[in-house]
């Protein structure tokens, strides 16, 4: 008995294998639909490789089964998206535009004239009504409006006309008689181009600009040669408080910190402090004004050094008071929660916010499906895209370039029987050369199509007109950073739309806008998908039984699948385009573990499944042990001088120390570390 019983035993492999193989076929169409990764994600076993090697060796037999092998992989295994349950809220809005003329006002008419000139409204901005009479009286103003509402031309205005109706006329070898501080290099270019065009009648009051990435040397000749308003990033100006002797400020008269709250969340609260001592040093008496689409504690604290005996100017005040008391019974219930989330913010009226909830898998494709949706078959668009990370930035403006706009050499064949308007795609963030900064931002500010991809460095203050859609593919901060974003369109009255890309993870975060009066509507993830229908390139060459008839869901899964393997084979295409993918994963992850505590319970780490997100970097695979990078940070520096000691210690030490390896080894680690770890192998020789 025992003989047979080991005679069944050893022939229980070979005999049971043919079995399996023959009964295998019946269920072949239905296995060809696991890839690769998926049977990683199920743990499969050696037996389930057996019938892939089968598969590949029959790949040839029908171009039915090819699609299907790759479709799985994007469209299975991904979590429910769920139902957005939220209240509809009504919405705080200001009154742009004002029946009020500017011929009101006792302005010279050349700054009547200019102002046309600059913005082509005759009437006033709300804003401004209430703004330039304060300024005009000489008195301090705190003032708070939505963005895009008129800002900048509220305190040019009342500057403008202060200094050119000055008994004295003004000297260039004056020195500054204003300085505006701004917390961007764009803003600042931006606010100096509005300031010349104003100034246009009145030259001899000259502008100026100081910011970094900019030599040191012209501006230490410009201010030599004498600057009248002075417009300058902090930093750059405390650089020049410090080494320049030439700059003094015994006439300045006007102190103006625009998007003040963005300048503290920069860091730049020591660098203010140190420009309002050296103002005070010289010259205690002059006109302050702070303005900002938020106010935060920061803005208070700093309105309290700054200004002397300000005017409060909200111009969405009244209707904050009349939600608050329509909503008291519910702001007593929620007494307790945070005073962040109590703050109303003011939404330009026609502008129109959505929400799309795509799985992490799927995020990639329909940022480019969106893209392709509105940039190419409707045309006339111009979008922003917002990313949380500059890896991030540069990582998706390379693939979006090389697989939208028909950059890889595998499409160049057919590209005729695609749309030969090609999409233009341009990059802004805070990591690229200032000269090329300035070159991008006056590029996208002229063109009437286009698709910037940026980080918040673009998310303040900018009027980039035309601009029609705002995606933000990485959620925001804060309510408040939301609200700066999307003010990049809808400006002055203007239409645009705004999109928020969440996982089914993010859900909750659309009832923290909703409870901050934020209203967003819903966009189908399969609509979006839809317009890749329309591209010829996603295009599956195979025999079909019949017709496809309107907008077949499983056509469009397969042309969503043919765009993703695009980017994928992009991706691999060489070491280098893996190393960049692996950089801005690792660089997404990190970002998203820097979200504020008070948001940790919507977007928390342990919520992402890496190998969906991984997904969505065109990876095919999940680099290892990078879950432990973004908060291993500086931890991970600790145990590399004890590694010799924990391998000599117990199995679970061993497995740590193969953990810290392979983070050396994973491509994600820097040049620097690279180079100790060889100098210390040469130690021993």
């Amino acid at each position: 008995k025992q003989s047979n019983a080991v005679k069944r035993k050893l022939q229980s492999p070979h005999g049971n294998l043919p079995l399996k193989r023959k009964c295998k076929p019946s269920i072949n169409t239905f296995k060809k639909h696991a890839t690769e990764a998926d049977i990683k994600e199920k743990g499969s076993s050696s037996q389930k490789s057996l019938p892939k090697k089968r598969l590949t060796n029959n790949r040839n037999e029908s171009q039915k089964s090819k699609p299907f092998i790759k479709t799985s992989s994007l469209f299975r295994n991904n979590p429910d998206i769920p139902e957005i349950h939220r209240k509809t809220v009504q919405q705080v809005q200001e009154n742009i535009f004002t029946t009020d003329s500017f011929s009101q006002l006792d302005l010279h008419p050349h700054l009547v004239s200019r102002r046309k000139a600059v913005c082509l409204e005759t009437c006033f901005f709300g804003v401004q009504k209430q703004t330039i009479p304060v300024l005009l009286q000489g008195k301090d103003a705190l003032v708070r409006s939505q963005t895009g509402s008129g800002k900048t031309l509220a305190y040019g205005i009342p500057l403008v006309q202060s200094l050119q109706g000055m008994e004295s006329k003004i000297q260039r070898s004056d020195g500054p008689y204003a300085l505006i501080l701004v917390p961007t290099r764009e803003l600042a270019l931006q606010s100096f181009d509005t300031m010349q065009k104003l100034l246009k009648p009145f030259a001899w009051i000259v502008p100026g600009v100081l910011m970094g990435g900019e030599k040191r040397k012209s501006e230490k000749a410009r201010l030599r040669k004498g600057i009248n308003i002075l417009i300058s990033t902090p930093g750059r100006l405390v650089d020049h408080i410090k080494s320049t002797e030439c700059i003094h400020f015994r006439r300045t008269q006007w102190l103006i910190i625009d998007e003040a709250d963005r300048i503290l969340d920069l860091g730049f609260e020591k660098d203010v402090a140190v420009i309002l001592n050296a103002l005070n040093a010289e010259r205690e008496t002059r006109q302050n004004v702070l303005l900002s689409a938020t106010l935060t504690e920061g803005v208070t604290r700093l309105a309290d050094i700054s200004l002397n005996d300000p005017i409060s100017i909200s111009i969405a005040d009244e209707i904050q008071k009349a939600l608050k008391l329509a909503s008291q019974a519910d702001r007593q219930a929620n007494s307790s929660s945070n005073c962040m989330e109590q703050e109303n913010f003011a939404v330009p009226e026609k502008l129109k916010q959505y929400v799309m909830m795509v799985p992490s898998k799927l995020r990639l494709v329909t940022l480019a499906a969106f893209i392709l949706e509105k940039c190419k078959f409707e045309k006339h668009h111009k979008m922003i895209i917002f990313f949380s990370s500059c890896e991030q930035v540069e990582f998706h403006y390379e693939l979006l370039l090389k697989v939208l706009s028909g950059g890889l050499e595998s499409e160049k064949p057919e590209c005729s029987s695609v749309s030969t308007a090609r999409l233009q795609f341009l990059r802004l963030h805070g990591n690229m050369e200032q000269e090329e900064r300035t070159e991008v931002f006056q590029e996208f500010l002229k063109s009437k199509i286009g698709i910037l991809l940026c980080t918040d460095v673009a998310a303040r203050g900018l009027d980039l007109p035309q601009v029609t859609w705002i995606v933000q593919y990485n959620a925001p901060a804060s309510p408040a950073e939301y609200i700066h974003r999307i003010g990049r369109t809808a400006r002055i009255g203007c239409h645009g739309n705004s999109l928020l890309v969440l996982a089914p993870s993010e859900a909750e975060y659309v009832s923290l806008l909703a409870s901050h009066k934020i209203n967003v509507s819903e966009i189908k993830m399969e609509k979006v998908l839809s317009s890749l229908m329309k591209d010829d390139r996603f295009k599956l060459h195979r025999p079909r039984s019949k017709k496809s008839s309107g907008m077949d869901p499983q056509e469009v899964r397969e042309r969503a699948t043919v765009l993703q393997t695009k980017f994928e084979n992009y991706v691999h295409s060489s070491e280098g385009t893996v190393r960049w993918a692996k950089k801005a994963l690792q660089s997404f992850l990190c970002a998203y573990t820097t979200y504020p505590r008070n948001l940790k319970h919507i977007f928390h780490i342990k919520s992402l499944h890496l190998g969906h997100v991984a997904k969505s970097f065109g990876l095919r695979d999940a680099p290892q042990n990078l879950t432990a990078l973004p908060t291993a940070g500086s931890k991970k520096t600790k145990p590399r001088p004890k590694r010799s000691d924990l391998l000599k210690k117990t199995h679970g030490k061993h497995r740590l120390a193969e953990i810290l390896r392979s983070e050396y080894s994973s491509g994600m680690d820097t040049g620097v570390s690279k180079v100790k770890k060889k100098k210390k192998q040469r130690k021993p020789g």
